[in-house]
């Protein structure tokens, strides 16, 4: 599914003696040093480089002396709001550090298992986020087109795997913070059932909710890290103790009934989404559940009560230095601070009847499908509206952790802005072993290559639909050469077309109309910049218009439309099923005219 390292391989590699962890390490190193020109916002604190390479070096000691190390000098890093003893905390906020004296549990078991930490990530501060912009370290973009978000709040967990430094890495995950940035920057985010794995030495969010995640280049990769960190915690309180629903795989999936996704505009992401579940229904029988109590329920944890709990541990900086915290984290929180019980107990009881819900669902389906992110915006975009954008991001994951449910974002495709798209397999608690299956088995169904990284800031471009004078080799195909388009393929538009060929128009041209009752229409595809976009745009005289035209395989391009009054005085030629068609014709008709005329005149 992706080209990155794989940490089974690389451990194994370590175990036989073939790879040295100090080699990895160096090499590791490297590629952070280089990435650096490129979102140095990626960290907030890197190891210095004696500390990791010694760290690696004993792991080659312990691995020459026999000791069983499952992930043998695998480098990773760690969100900045879990815990690296003698390493500042910060949750990205540098009123808030402070200095721990020992690891989080779970990077504790790691490190014990032979994996190397190489630095601290950037995040939402205060984990609170989805975009990757709400940090006074920098705002992190998709490491594929950095134009847009990287998803948060681990977005410089997600960042650092997918630009290749490491080949794992540790965020959280209490609204959709592990699962976000995996799909948008084309990795597997695995988020476990809450208490799976223990949240001591982590910054709260959300304390009853919250996990923390792993994000990895291959699923068999977060299932090895799971098998390690999979233990109960005495000293978490909100640690339990796993009972795996065995390894029956998934055999009845769940997918929304139509009309419950909501996609904000974004066609391509619907298109990604009908792919997923077509290739989904060769794994299991998919079936449509009604998923609007998990929508309504997902409302609760910005909008119910929750939101209190989410600004408790921050109590104290509110008051005593509210300046410090990020102005749209500070909004969010300050909204905590004052809910009163009745409105916490009000929220525990529409949580209950949630509950039952969701479990009438689980007695039909073993899992649920849905898109991890419903789109994806530019950085600027979050910045301009870091409440609504943000909120729409969150749809399908707020409610999982609420739900007590388990889930997997698995890479499911690309948009043609190069940002990533996933799907989530979202299962009850204890699910995990039976989602990653399921995710494994999906992602040998197709090979997914990623497109290159960013590294030169990639220039936003855009598809569109041209339908007459503009195709290859007629009389206006020059305004797309002279503008660098390049020839994306021919293709047809859904059955919802009429054709008509306008009267008096210099040079021919046709208009494109969408209708009730049309034709499917050949044209032809052409991407080019947004700046020439734009000029082009500006220079498509009425009755013609650039608007939205919808294809035969479900995706949307611009195009080239007609406005009500171009069919004044038309011909309707749908019946050609294209402009190319129709001109064949047209010559044809002509040229059988002029042949009559001839044997008329040679008669007289």
């Amino acid at each position: 599914m992706h080209s990155g390292t794989s940490v089974v391989e690389m451990a194994a590699a370590v175990r036989s003696g073939a790879r040295s962890a100090v080699s990895i390490a160096e090499q590791c190193l490297e590629r952070a040093e280089a990435y650096d020109s490129i979102q140095p916002q990626t960290w907030i604190l890197r190891l210095k480089r004696e500390e990791v390479l010694a760290r690696a070096a004993e792991v080659d000691r312990r691995a020459r002396a026999g000791e069983d190390l499952p992930l043998a000098g695998v480098p990773f890093v760690i969100k900045d709001n879990i815990d690296v003893a003698g390493v500042e905390t910060t949750a990205a906020c540098p009123a808030f550090r402070f200095l721990p004296e020992t690891n989080a549990p779970v990077v504790a078991r790691l490190i014990a298992a032979g994996a190397v930490p190489i630095g601290k990530t950037n995040l939402d501060q205060f984990a609170t986020g989805l975009t990757g912009s709400r940090s006074p370290y920098g705002a992190l973009g998709c490491v594929f087109n950095r134009e847009y978000i990287a998803g948060g709040s681990s977005s410089g967990s997600a960042v650092a795997v997918a630009a290749g430094i490491v080949p794992f890495s540790l965020g959280t995950d209490t609204a959709g913070s592990g699962r976000i940035p995996a799909a948008l920057n084309g990795l597997f985010g695995f988020k476990p059932t809450r208490g799976r794995w223990s949240t001591r030495g982590v910054v709260p969010a959300c304390h009853s909710l919250d996990c923390v995640s792993v994000f990895a280049n291959r699923i068999a990769d977060a299932a090895l890290i799971d098998s390690v960190l999979t233990a109960f915690d005495e000293g978490d309180p909100w640690s339990r103790r796993a009972h795996d629903n065995g390894a029956k795989p998934v055999g009845v999936l769940g997918v929304p009934r139509a009309g419950q996704l909501e996609w904000f505009g974004d066609m391509q992401s619907t298109a990604l989404f009908a792919g997923a579940v077509e290739r989904a229904s060769n794994i299991a029988a998919v079936t449509e559940v009604d998923i609007s109590p998990l929508l309504e329920c997902g409302r609760l944890l910005y909008q119910g009560p929750w939101i209190a709990e989410r600004a408790l541990p921050f109590r104290e900086l509110l008051r005593t230095q509210p300046e410090a915290i990020h102005p749209v984290t500070r909004t969010i929180l300050q909204a905590g601070l004052n809910i009163p019980a009745a409105e916490a107990f009000e929220g525990l009881h529409a949580l209950k009847c949630y509950e039952r819900a969701a479990e009438r669902m689980w007695s039909t389906v073993d899992a649920l499908l849905l898109p991890t992110a419903p789109t994806i915006y530019r950085i600027a975009e979050v910045l301009a509206e870091p409440f609504a954008l943000n909120a729409r991001l969150g749809t399908f994951t707020n409610f999982v952790n609420l739900l007590d449910m388990a889930a997997v974002s698995v890479p499911a495709g690309f948009r043609d802005n190069h940002t990533g798209f996933g799907m989530s397999v979202i299962g009850p608690a204890w699910s995990d072993v039976r989602l990653m299956q399921f995710a494994e088995c999906f992602a040998k169904l197709e090979e997914i290559a990623s497109p290159p990284l960013d590294l030169e800031g990639l220039q936003p471009m855009v598809k569109l639909a041209v339908v007459g004078a503009h195709l290859a080799g007629l009389p206006l195909h020059w305004q797309l050469t002279s503008r660098g388009a390049r020839f994306v393929r021919p293709t047809r538009t859904k059955s919802c077309y009429r054709l008509y060929a306008m009267a008096g128009s210099a040079p021919p041209k046709p208009a494109l109309v969408h209708t009730r009752d049309g034709a499917a229409i050949e044209v032809e595809i052409y991407e080019l910049d947004e700046r020439a976009f734009g000029s082009l745009v500006a220079e498509v005289p009425p009755p013609l218009t650039i608007g939205t035209v919808a294809l035969e395989d479900g995706t949307c391009v611009k195009g080239f439309l007609g406005e009500p009054r171009a069919i004044e005085g038309a011909d309707d030629i749908t019946r050609f099923g294209g402009w190319r068609n129709f001109l064949a014709a047209a010559r044809d008709s002509a040229r059988k005219t002029r042949c009559a005329c001839v044997q008329v005149r040679g008669r007289h």
